[in-house]
């Protein structure tokens, strides 16, 4: 998925901030779902994030058209493991790893079902 760095996602140097980086993942994952025709949320049942890890490498600037990529590295019963990698032009900017829970309006865990598995294969 490709997005342009706008002034809103800057700080007041022109550098894309931190936690921005955070929101564009968010954006690939919940694209990945709308290009299938279909939602992130599902139902009452929706995924939260348990753990990650994140690496700032290098920064983005202001009006760079950086590229995110997204891939599930491990499929469990009720959970997901997603690597994203934000670049500009081939140069990795920025990378993490979440791993994504299912969880009911409860917040109890729920098993993937064989269709939203094959959403991610």
């Amino acid at each position: 998925m490709r997005i342009r760095v706008y002034y809103e996602d800057t700080d007041a140097g022109g550098v894309v901030y931190h936690a921005n980086y955070l929101r564009f993942c968010e954006r690939a994952r919940s694209e990945a779902f709308f290009s299938k025709g279909t939602s992130p949320q599902r139902g009452e049942r929706h995924f939260v994030i348990t753990h990650m890890e994140a690496y700032f490498k290098a920064p983005a600037r202001l009006g760079d058209l950086i590229e995110v990529q997204s891939s599930v590295s491990h499929m469990g019963h009720a959970s997901l493991v997603i690597d994203q990698t934000i670049t500009l032009e081939g140069k990795t900017l920025f990378s993490m790893k979440g791993t994504f829970a299912l969880t009911n309006a409860q917040g109890q865990p729920c098993r993937l079902t064989a269709e939203e598995k094959a959403l991610f294969t």
